[in-house]
């Protein structure tokens, strides 16, 4: 598709803004290039608020062509506080953007005709102004070696370093992965965001996707009856084709490799759906079996549903619990699955489906008895934000209730500017999720040393072992007292002690006391100056 006039010019002037040539205007590249627009410090704060709205860290082509277009919309004369999306927006689409002005570029620049190459100058880079060349590698500083951000483009790609560096070589020694998640791969990194669909059979969860993307997904199926047997990665592509979880498991550019640790009777039941509907270039959905009640509960299925259910949630941006008027019991399954996102409740929204088939006074009924049983589950005295609506693609019914059709659209419109709002929330997100694994990492290495040191230096190791773990809660407690661990930080002890029967504990390294600190720097000192260097610029 050819490009708008002004955006054609723009991406020919950005390798002139791209230094290195990687793709990515960083904030130093930004800072220069910007600065010859003459234009004072609060506009190109702006104009890099507005462009890198991922929080990405860098702008890439699109990103740079709607950061000029913001320098262009100042220069036409509006003021900084009056810049917004809508206002920009509103002049792209209406063609008044002039050509954006800056010092020494003209509309014919580019990378054939850079009017800053210095190539053929007998001062070649020493001419006044040019960049001092950058450093790479890492550096030490009073004797702390530094995850040098300069290396790195992007916070992804700063954590990815990080990770590698300083993270994963602990977690590999102490089977880290064993008792929190699986090893992290670059794909887990740099997945799109996603949301995940959870409820019980029959609430709408595929017809919801349905009604976000405007069309079903290949192997979609919707009925009455438990319809969606299956989890479900709903993904963008340009055909419609599905991929067996065998295939995507074994795929390190995607974020699924993980699961191979549930095995194949889950991976039997676990694919991918790929169409071109235009939401799934912004974000994923999962769509999941419905969550099973009464005798049903008593099959098993083959797969421990409530831990694959965390696996997701620890990913997801979103997480949706689905239920209609009809189905506000929340069953056992229901009720474990729902306790393992504990830790995740900033995350969860709650979506009453099909409300338009009930009266006023049935909805408002219904609605008391669902915060009713939430609060019994949740166990917090905060409130989940409640959607409530009829997500589907038929209109609104207004025979049982004409008073709600206003109400149910206004609820629509929130969920959906809620999920378009995620892919600028995703960076911020997985900062979050590193940040939170971390810490866990951190108390785990501290609960492995404390348990560890209290084994017998000879034998007796089997029996010492079981000692502790029948005393676990006690060890727990000391373990918090002695390393001033937050008492939330701790992991499930129950849980803690079921993993830990399989694993001997004296034949798990010592990690020395360097490489404690250097994971501790991590949160006290790598991941704060990665923020702030790719912090807006301005």
């Amino acid at each position: 598709m050819p490009y708008a006039d002004d955006e054609s010019t723009y991406r020919r002037w950005f390798p002139l803004a791209d230094d290195d040539h990687d793709g990515r205007v960083t904030g130093g590249d930004a800072v220069k290039f910007f600065a010859k627009s003459g234009l004072p410090q609060p506009v190109l704060s702006r104009a890099w608020q507005l462009a890198d709205s991922n929080r990405a860290g860098f702008l890439g082509p699109t990103e740079f062509v709607r950061a000029l277009r913001v320098v262009a919309f100042a220069q036409s004369g509006a003021e900084a506080g009056d810049i917004t999306a809508v206002s920009l927006d509103q002049q792209i689409a209406n063609n008044t953007l002039p050509i954006a002005q800056l010092q020494g570029i003209d509309n014919e620049s580019g990378e054939g005709n850079n009017p800053f190459d210095t190539s053929s100058s007998p001062l070649g880079n020493n001419l006044p102004g040019a960049p001092a060349p950058a450093a790479t590698g890492g550096s030490k500083k009073g004797g702390k070696t530094q995850i040098d951000a300069k290396a790195a483009t992007s916070i992804i790609d700063s954590l990815k370093a990080i990770y590698k560096a300083k993270v994963r070589p602990i977690e590999e020694s102490l089977r880290f992965g064993s008792f929190y998640s699986p090893l992290l791969t670059d794909g887990d990194f740099e997945g799109k965001p996603t949301v995940l669909l959870l409820g019980q059979y029959s609430t709408g969860k595929t017809t919801f996707i349905k009604h976000l993307l405007g069309r079903e997904y290949p192997g979609s199926h919707i009925g009455p009856e438990p319809t969606t047997d299956r989890f479900v990665v709903v993904m963008h592509g340009p055909e419609n084709r599905t991929t067996p979880g065998q295939t995507l498991a074994v795929q390190t550019d995607k974020p699924f490799t993980g699961l191979t640790a549930f095995g194949s009777s889950f991976l039997s039941k676990f694919e991918a759906s790929q169409c071109d509907a235009p939401l799934l270039k912004e974000i994923s959905i999962i769509d999941t079996p419905g969550v099973l009640s009464g005798e049903k509960q008593r099959i098993n299925r083959g797969y421990n549903f409530e831990h694959v259910c965390e696996w997701f949630a620890a990913r997801s941006d979103v997480i949706l619990l689905l239920f209609d008027p009809y189905k506000l019991d929340i069953s056992d399954e229901f009720k474990t699955v729902i306790s393992s996102l504990r830790g995740h409740d900033d995350k969860v929204r709650v979506v009453l489906n099909k409300a338009d088939g009930v009266s006023s006074q049935q909805l408002l009924r219904v609605y008391g008895a669902l915060m009713w049983s939430l609060g019994k589950v949740f166990m917090t005295p905060e409130v989940c934000k409640v959607y409530v609506g009829s997500f589907n693609t038929e209109p609104v019914r207004t025979d049982n209730n004409q008073l709600g059709e206003e109400i149910f659209e206004k609820e629509q419109s929130d969920l959906k500017k809620d999920l378009l709002d995620v892919p600028r929330r995703s960076c911020d997100r997985k900062v979050n999720e590193f940040v939170k694994r971390v810490r866990a990492c951190v108390t785990h290495a501290k609960l492995i040393a404390h348990l560890r040191k209290q084994m017998p230096l000879m034998a007796g190791h089997a029996e010492k072992q079981k000692k502790l773990l029948d005393n676990i809660e006690n060890e727990f407690q000391q373990c918090v007292h002695e390393h001033a661990i937050p008492r939330g930080d701790m992991p499930n002890p129950k849980r803690f002690k079921e993993i830990m029967k399989g694993i001997q504990i004296w034949k798990l390294p010592k990690i020395d006391k360097k490489a404690m600190q250097a994971l501790e720097e991590v949160l006290t000192t790598d991941l704060p100056r990665v923020m702030r260097e790719f912090d807006n610029p301005f």
